[in-house]
C-alpha cells in the first residue's frame, strides 16, 4: 500500500469516509488506471468472525454477484488482505433516496418513475432466486441522473435458505417496512414480502411519512396485522387502488410484481428496456460468429486468484455448494471451448439462439413448468492458458438447470475440463 496517496493492491486510490455501519467502512476511491469513481467498502475480517457474520458476508457477495442490473449497485471485484476484505463497488454520488424524501413528500410523477425502477430491480432479482428482505429508502441510492439504486444486499436470501415447505423463517429487515408474516415469525414467502415493502416505501414517497407508525411498537405491530392505514387525500385514487392492492396483511391475496406491471397507473411511461434482465440482452437466430484466436475477456475470478496467495484467501466466503457443477476451469483455448459447448448444445437439443466471442445462450426445446430453459455460458482467461467457465440459468426451472449442469454437462464436457469449482485439482499445473 502507497501511503502517501493510499492505493490499494496498486489499483484503487482510497479517499474520503463515505460513511460506516458497525461492521463496515465506506470510502470514495478511484481506479488510478481509468479514473473511474468507486465506492470501497471495508470490512474487518477478525471483527465480521469474532461476531458470526461470516456467512452474511458470503452470501453478499453472492447475491451481488448474481444480481447485474441498471437499478442494482454494481460489485465490480471484491479483495482482500489477512486483515480486510474490500468490496469495489460502483460509485452512486446522489445520495439516499431517504434523503430526498426526509424533506417532503414527493411529487407523484416523480414518486412514480422511482417506485418503476424499484420494481424492475426487485423483480430481475426474483428472477435469480435472490429475495432482499431490508427494502427501504436508506438502502435505495440515487445516481448522477436521478435513477435510483437498490444497494445493501447483506440481509437478502438465496434459494439454499429455503425450508423443506418452500418458504424462509429468518425473521430481519427493518419493523416499520417488514411484512406481517414476517413479523408473526413464521414461514413467509420472500417475493411477497419484498413486495409488500415496496408498497411500504410507494406510500413514503408519495405521502411524506410512514402507513403503520406508532411510539408503540406492539401497536404499531398491531396496525401492521391489520393493515391499518389511512392514505392522505392527495395521493390520486389510481395510486391510492395500487397501495392497498400492495398492502394487503394475508400474502396469499397481495397483488404480484407482474400485475402491478399492468396497473395502467403504473405502466404509463414505464420503459420496458428498463426490466430487461442484462444477462437476457440476445438477438433471437443471429448471424453466426466466426471464431477466432484471440483471448478471451479477462475474468475478474476473485474466488480463484485469492486461493493462489495465503495473503488473499477468500476461499471461506463462498458457497460452493452454489456453484458446484456450474463453474469449471479449462486449459484448452477459448474458441476449441466454445467450439465444444456449441457440440454439447446441439447433442441435448438445445437450440443456440444467441452467440458472440466467448459468450452464448442456448435454449431446450421442452417446456418446464416455468418455461424453456434458457442456459447462458461464459468463457473468461483467469490466466496465461488457463480459463474459467461459467454457466448461468437465464429462464426457466432451477430443478431442470441443475439437472442439465449435473447429468448432462458435466460428462458431456470432461474432456476440456482442468477442474470443476469446489473439486479438488490433482492435476499438474
Amino acid at each position: 500500500m502507497d501511503q502517501k496517496r493510499n492505493i490499494i493492491f496498486n489499483k484503487y486510490e482510497m479517499g474520503r469516509l463515505l460513511g460506516q455501519g458497525t461492521f463496515a467502512k465506506v470510502y470514495y476511491g478511484k481506479n488510478v488506471d481509468t479514473s473511474e469513481s468507486v465506492a470501497i467498502k471495508v470490512i474487518n475480517k477478525d471483527q465480521v468472525k469474532k461476531e458470526g457474520m461470516m456467512d452474511q458476508i458470503q452470501r453478499e457477495i453472492s447475491v451481488m454477484r448474481l444480481v447485474r442490473h441498471p437499478n442494482v449497485v454494481e460489485l465490480k471485484e471484491v479483495l482482500a488482505t489477512k486483515q480486510k476484505i474490500f468490496f469495489i463497488m460502483e460509485y452512486v454520488k446522489g445520495g439516499e433516496l431517504f434523503s430526498r424524501v426526509a424533506k417532503g413528500r414527493l411529487k407523484e410523477n416523480v414518486a412514480k418513475k422511482y417506485f418503476q425502477q424499484l420494481m424492475s430491480a426487485v423483480d430481475y432479482c426474483h428472477s435469480r432466486g435472490v429475495y432482499h428482505r431490508d427494502l427501504k429508502p436508506e438502502n435505495l441510492l440515487l445516481d448522477e441522473n436521478g435513477d435510483l439504486k437498490v444497494s445493501d444486499f447483506g440481509l437478502s436470501a438465496l434459494p439454499e435458505q429455503l425450508r423443506n415447505d418452500g418458504l424462509l423463517h429468518t425473521q430481519c429487515g427493518t419493523p416499520a417496512y417488514v411484512a406481517p408474516e414476517v413479523l408473526r415469525r413464521k414461514g413467509y414467502d420472500g417475493e411477497k414480502a419484498d413486495i409488500w415493502s415496496c408498497g411500504v416505501i410507494l406510500y413514503v414517497l408519495l405521502a411524506g411519512f410512514l402507513p403503520f407508525q406508532d411510539e408503540n411498537m406492539m401497536k404499531m405491530y398491531r396496525k401492521v396485522f391489520k393493515s391499518e392505514y389511512e392514505i392522505p387525500p392527495w395521493i390520486s385514487p389510481e395510486a391510492k387502488r395500487l397501495i392497498s392492492k400492495v398492502l394487503v396483511a394475508d400474502p396469499a391475496r397481495r397483488i404480484t410484481i407482474s400485475a402491478i406491471m399492468r396497473v395502467p397507473w403504473f405502466s404509463k411511461g414505464f420503459s420496458r428496456s428498463i426490466s430487461c434482465p442484462i444477462l437476457n440482452d440476445h438477438v433471437e437466430d443471429g448471424p453466426e460468429i466466426v471464431r477466432t484466436k484471440s483471448s478471451p475477456p479477462f475474468y475478474n475470478a476473485f474466488e480463484f486468484i485469492s486461493s493462489m496467495s495465503s495473503g488473499f484467501d477468500l476461499s471461506n466466503l463462498f458457497e460452493n455448494k452454489r456453484k458446484s457443477g456450474s463453474l469449471f476451469t479449462s486449459k484448452c483455448s477459448g474458441w476449441k471451448i466454445m467450439a465444444t459447448l456449441e457440440e454439447v448444445a446441439k447433442r441435448f437439443k438445445f437450440r443456440v439462439v444467441w452467440s458472440k466471442e466467448y459468450k452464448l445462450r442456448m435454449e431446450g426445446e421442452s417446456e418446464g413448468r416455468k418455461g424453456k430453459l434458457a442456459v447462458m455460458a461464459e468463457v473468461y482467461e483467469v490466466a496465461p492458458e488457463v480459463a474459467v467457465v461459467e454457466f448461468s440459468k437465464s429462464a426457466g426451472d432451477s430443478l431442470e438447470y441443475k439437472k442439465f449442469c449435473e447429468e448432462d454437462a458435466r460428462p458431456a464436457l470432461k474432456d476440456i475440463v482442468w477442474s470443476w469449482q469446489g473439486e479438488n485439482n490433482n492435476c499438474e499445473s
